[in-house]
């Protein structure tokens, strides 16, 4: 069983979102998911230009990638997202806000690193979450 310290120290002032700025891990194994994207298992684009039904199917898929390992939420200790168009921050910060407090429900939010590319792998894809988690 992993032993994670989710929290913000002082000297660093609040987070900007719903993240936290340090995790502290001990464990024995890590599950490093690759960067997920809104298809489905049959490697169609689920929700081509909308933001909030890819957001909710890479979750869905982050979910399904954890729960196969045996992990859930809980495990979670950074996330890395990638979005295509800047204008998308508010309707991703508008997701965490949301959903997030069902995913830890103990309010303890992993690091999350946001980054903007250019495109990913296929065009139709606006967001991709990659996850670190600890078992």
């Amino acid at each position: 069983m992993a032993d994670i310290n989710i929290y913000n120290p002082e000297k660093l002032g609040p987070p900007m979102g719903q993240y936290t700025h340090v995790t502290r891990v001990k464990a024995n194994e890590f599950l490093f998911l690759a960067g997920m994207l809104s298809g489905d298992s049959a490697g169609n684009v689920i929700g081509e230009g909308d933001f909030d039904t890819q957001t909710a199917q890479v979750f869905k898929n982050v979910e399904a990638a954890l729960e196969s390992a045996g992990a859930s939420w809980s495990n979670v200790v950074q996330f890395t997202t990638y979005l295509v168009h800047s204008q998308d921050i508010p309707k991703f910060m508008e997701f965490r806000l949301r959903e997030f407090p069902k995913m830890f429900p103990d309010g303890k939010y992993p690091p999350n690193t946001l980054l903007m590319v250019d495109r990913l792998v296929k065009e139709p894809f606006l967001v991709e979450v990659q996850t670190i988690a600890a078992l």
